[in-house]
Parts: C-alpha cells; sequence; structure tokens
C-alpha cells in the first residue's frame, strides 16, 4: 500500500514543530501567548535550554496553521514526523517501550502530551522508524495516534 493511501486510511501523521529561540526570561510565554491568541491548542510540549538557547518542541493541533504563524513572527523552525501513542495508564509504558526495544527500534527522545481525552496517557515519540513503529505498537494493541485524534 502506498504513503499516501496509507495516511488517507489511517489519518494525517503528528508533526511536531522545533522552535528555537533565545534563552531568555519570557521567550516561552510569548511563543505560547502568540498560539493562543490565534486559537492554537498546544498538545504537548518540551523545551531543551543550552546557555544561549532554546529548543521548544510543539505538537499543535493545527501544525500548518501554527507553522504559519512561527513563520510569521520571524521564529527558526524545523518540523518532523513523530509518533503519538495512548495507552491506558502509566504502568503500560514499559510495554511501549518494550516493543519497540523487540522490533529493535532506537528511540531518540519522548514527552508527554499535556492532556489526554477519557484520562488515558499518552505519549510522543521521535525514533529512527515511524512506520515500522507505528506498526509494532498497533500489533501489540497500543492506540497509535493521528492528527485527527489530537485536534480540537
Amino acid at each position: 500500500m502506498s504513503s499516501d493511501v496509507l495516511e488517507s486510511v489511517l489519518g494525517e501523521p503528528i508533526w511536531q514543530l522545533s522552535v528555537f529561540a533565545d534563552n531568555k526570561v519570557g521567550r516561552l510565554n510569548e511563543l505560547l501567548k502568540r498560539l493562543s491568541s490565534r486559537g492554537f491548542h498546544v498538545m504537548a510540549l518540551s523545551t531543551q535550554d543550552t546557555t544561549d538557547s532554546t529548543i521548544i518542541r510543539l505538537v499543535l493541533d493545527d501544525p500548518q496553521g501554527g507553522r504559519r504563524l512561527i513563520e510569521e513572527y520571524g521564529y527558526f523552525y524545523t518540523k518532523c514526523q513523530v509518533v503519538g501513542v495512548e495507552f491506558d495508564d502509566e504502568s503500560k509504558l514499559k510495554g511501549v517501550t518494550t516493543a519497540l526495544l523487540q522490533a529493535e527500534i532506537n528511540i531518540y527522545y519522548t514527552y508527554p502530551f499535556i492532556m489526554r481525552p477519557k484520562g488515558k496517557c499518552g505519549l510522543v515519540i521521535s525514533l529512527e522508524d515511524i512506520d515500522l513503529a507505528s506498526d509494532v505498537l498497533n500489533g501489540n494493541g497500543f492506540k497509535v495516534l493521528t492528527q485527527a485524534d489530537i485536534a480540537r
């Protein structure tokens, strides 16, 4: 099955925007305020700082619109596809990592969704093989999320 057909069947993938900002007081708040003022919802968030700069990783309910806003304000950013996975409670986290380990899929980093419906846990995962990871997680009974699952 072609990638285009698969996406139309399973839904749009989840895209992460990594925004590069000065490591100064208020930069994160400034970005969040700008997103919120235009009606964008931050579904997952992670920051990583260095002495001079910060990487703000965001999963938004509307990544294309968020990307346009980020460009409008002159932020430097990259975008990449990530896997979103949902599970019942924190005790299932080991099952997620075990399934990926058994398939020998390297995990680069993870961070949680801020909120998931019905009290479910959710995790954003950056890894080396998105398609294989999605298949493995689905095959082990985990729900791999699409953009439609996190849109508001």
